[in-house]
């Protein structure tokens, strides 16, 4: 698992079934060819990127990380609001 947030990413790592149109390859009637597909947002456009299937359980632990990462944030955000509310009643009673 990366140790860096330069290193987390944030999207969906994906398995899907591609044909390759040729009426002779398995999967013009099978399931198609294996394909991983990295989705993610940059700059509020969804992109979708291919990822080379060497790559994927590097960029699995990646994607968790930064799961991991952006769920931590939120709690600390959370945290944070109670406090101030806390704050903010403490100060009403006084």
């Amino acid at each position: 698992m990366p140790d860096a947030v330069e290193e987390m990413l944030s999207g969906a790592l994906t398995l899907t079934h591609i044909r390759c149109g040729k009426p002779t390859c398995h999967c013009a009637t099978g399931d198609g060819h294996p394909a991983w597909h990295l989705t993610v947002r940059v700059g509020g456009r969804a992109r979708v990127v291919h990822i080379p299937a060497a790559w994927v359980d590097d960029i699995q632990a990646r994607v968790d990380a930064g799961r991991a990462f952006q769920e931590a944030v939120r709690e600390v955000l959370a945290a944070n609001a109670a406090l101030l509310l806390l704050t903010r009643q403490q100060r009403r009673r006084r």
